[in-house]
């Protein structure tokens, strides 16, 4: 879009918060580039410039403004709705890849040479992998210095930073702020002291978002000591690189609350990368429902409670081991075995305010159940022993930089998995909008009541109009039935 120089023009003018993170605005004269919704004055358009990312705005000289703080824009949707190696890409960088494993380590990860990963980001962002990654660091560096009391040098090497000195410079470069000012800055703002070990963060979203489906599903299918619902708010365990965490997110108006306690500072981009990915935070709702809407049988339910959210999940292998439990049965008995898994083999943590009490376990530590210990049917139990074996050693992987088709393919082939356990995962797991679940009880219901096609090929073939937002489309047909996930818990 940054290349619409007219579009870019007429969203800053009415600064339209619809297309922050689609777009950065650069002014020539004051050198600082801002979101398109900054509430300043607009410049000239002969002094404004465009550019597709906050590294490229960076990478050009300009730095961020004090007023809008475009470094905590939702991020693009683009990449949300691509699968190619550009959106994989950014979505490996938004995981921390970068700063753990370095550029070899990201290309490897999506089969391409360093050469070739750097010149395909240059030529659609205006960024490299390690400039679009610096960027990243610096905003955590920024939320680490103004939620937490973490010595300077603890919050550079947590950030990701080799060095206190390169800490120093890029701060100073991109806020045009020294990080002792950021600090002051943030306590003259902030109104009560924050809670030792506790980061305190607003996730922001394009507005609307319905909270209804994508908070009552991740409650109504929490699974206990991992997950739960509690004071308002959606919390579970994280098994993070560096250790573990503990989140709290809570539903506003205009962003998401978030909590998080975790064992080690360095996690801190991997945890706020997880939750953006769980509540679906940077997707367009407007381009969603607006091409939705034109199917009049889903009219009235887009126009009854727009912006539903796709609930996904932080953990692909996690979703896949629940979704093979959940095959045939109800949501309590899911629940019931998941959670009997989770008592056997997870792993303990200490959660300050009760209530969690495990990580969800890893495919490694499943590798060894007895699968004659598991109150499931025998084609199940081959089912997931089949599963675990194959996330654990690697062959298959369920993340979001995966190949969509490429990981259908995969799982299909596995024993017991048919087209609605492929979907789900890749609904779900690997967040691809356009999944699409006709055989689902729920949607065929839904179907029926509507006057929507009711067998799944014929549904299948009315749908192709909502294409590429098919999953959004499930969303809003399960909300036909009167079901615990449509609805906040009480």
């Amino acid at each position: 879009m940054y290349t619409d120089t007219e579009r870019c023009v007429r969203a800053v003018r009415s600064k339209d918060a619809r297309f922050d993170g689609w777009f950065f605005t650069a002014v020539l004269t004051t050198r600082i580039y801002c979101r398109p919704s900054c509430p300043v004055v607009p410049p000239k358009v002969e002094n404004m410039t465009f550019y597709p990312s906050a590294a490229a705005c960076q990478q050009a000289g300009f730095r961020a403004c004090k007023r809008c703080r475009p470094d905590t824009s939702p991020g693009s949707p683009e990449w949300n709705a691509r699968a190619d190696s550009v959106a994989r890409a950014m979505r490996l960088i938004g995981d921390g890849v970068v700063d753990r494993e370095g550029v070899p380590g990201l290309a490897t990860r999506l089969g391409y040479s360093a050469r070739q990963i750097e010149r395909q980001l240059l030529a659609e962002l205006g960024a490299g992998p390690l400039a679009l990654a610096r960027a990243q660091r610096a905003q955590t560096a920024r939320l680490l210095i103004e939620t937490t009391e973490l010595p300077m040098a603890d919050v550079a090497f947590a950030a990701g930073f080799s060095s206190v000195r390169t800490f120093n410079d890029t701060v100073r470069e991109v806020f045009a702020l020294a990080p002792g000012e950021l600090r002051t800055r943030a306590a003259r703002s902030v109104r009560s002291p924050a809670t030792p070990g506790v980061i305190t963060l607003r996730l922001p979203y394009r507005a609307p978002l319905n909270p209804s489906n994508l908070f009552g599903h991740l409650a109504a299918t929490a699974v206990p000591g991992v997950e739960e619902w509690r004071d308002g708010a959606y919390r579970r365990t994280l098994t993070l690189p560096y250790g573990h965490g503990i989140v709290a997110l809570t539903p506003h108006p205009d962003h998401i609350a978030c909590r998080l306690l975790l064992t080690d500072p360095r996690d801190l981009t991997r945890a706020i990368s997880r939750c953006r990915w769980l509540l679906d935070l940077d997707a367009d709702p407007v381009a969603v429902d607006d091409q939705l809407r034109a199917d009049p049988q889903l009219a009235p339910l887009i126009d009854k409670a727009p912006g539903r959210r796709v609930p996904r999940t932080v953990d692909g292998a996690e979703f896949a081991v629940r979704a093979v439990l959940g095959q045939q049965v109800s949501t309590a008995a899911a629940r019931t075995h998941a959670a009997r898994l989770v008592t056997a083999h997870g792993i303990p943590v200490d959660d300050p305010e009760g209530g969690l009490t495990h990580l969800f376990p890893t495919p490694e530590a499943l590798a060894c159940l007895d699968p004659e210990q598991l109150a499931l049917p025998r084609s199940r139990r081959t089912t997931l022993t089949t599963l675990v074996g194959a996330l654990a050693d690697g062959s298959l992987r369920l993340g979001t930089d995966s190949d969509w088709e490429k990981a259908r393919a995969e799982l299909i082939v596995l024993p017991g998995f048919g087209p609605w356990t492929v979907e789900v995962i890749a609904m779900r797991a690997l967040g691809d909008p356009d999944a699409f679940l006709p055989t689902d009880l729920g949607i065929r219901r839904a179907a029926q009541e509507l006057g929507l096609p009711s067998t799944p090929a014929a549904l299948t073939a009315r749908a192709a109009a909502w294409r590429p937002w098919r999953a959004y489309a499930v969303q809003y047909l399960w909300t036909v039935d009167d079901h615990p996930i449509n609805h906040l818990p009480v």
